[in-house]
């Protein structure tokens, strides 16, 4: 039988993003997916898992999914990605922390820019970038073996903000329907906040992809 991935999913920050550290034990390497906040705790568990971070990946550049980049950065000496179209977000210019109440040390520049359908091959799971555009313009989802990180372009029953600057309602809508509603049903979603939930259950009963939604939230 194959060995199952370590996942793990850590609530942090004051608007409780999930953070995952992904790996396999037998390899003994591991991924970050948006250090939010709480860099202690996340430290913490990365600590118990015993995995070496190799790298860490952004789903997109907002404050309350990577606050706690620069210590998790510092500690684990792991690379960065983030998609080109958010890198602003780590200079400062675009993470509207005022906006969200959220200070942070800034990051480092990142060591990869990624791209549609580049592969980070880790902890011996390959993880696909999948561009999703709408909540960010670099907003990404990670697809694996195991599931799909999401990010926040969509949760259990809802989908991103497109309140903020840069953002698009169409664009988002788009990028579920092409880009993730092709998945199996059995896809499991690992959203950026919230619990897990699956590309069925999603077609099924979140309103904004059925076309029932009144408005977004997060």
């Amino acid at each position: 039988m194959d060995e199952k991935p370590i996942i793990k999913r850590l609530v942090v920050g004051s608007l409780s993003a999930n953070c995952f550290i992904v790996g396999r034990q037998s390899a003994g390497e591991g991924i970050v997916i948006d250090p939010g906040g709480n860099g202690d705790d996340i430290y913490r568990e990365i600590t118990k898992t015993g995995l070496d971070i190799k790298i860490i990946v952004l789903t997109h550049g907002h404050s309350d999914h990577i606050a706690a980049l620069y210590d998790i950065q510092d500690r684990t000496g792991a690379e960065v990605a983030i998609h080109r179209e958010d890198t602003d977000f780590l200079e400062g210019h675009g993470s509207y922390s005022s906006q969200f109440g959220i200070s942070y040390r800034t990051p480092h520049p990142p060591d990869r820019l990624l791209r549609e359908g580049d592969i980070i091959d880790i902890c011996a799971m390959s993880f696909k970038v999948i561009h999703t555009p709408g909540h960010t313009p670099g907003s990404i989802c990670l697809l694996t073996d195991a599931g799909v990180f999401t990010g926040d372009t969509i949760f259990r029953r809802g989908i991103g903000t497109t309140l903020m600057p840069g953002s698009s309602r169409p664009q988002l809508l788009e990028s579920i329907r092409k880009k993730l509603m092709v998945l199996p049903d059995d896809t499991v979603i690992y959203p950026g906040h919230g619990r897990e939930t699956t590309i069925g259950a999603e077609r099924r009963d979140n309103p904004y992809v059925t076309g029932k939604a009144g408005h977004s939230y997060w």
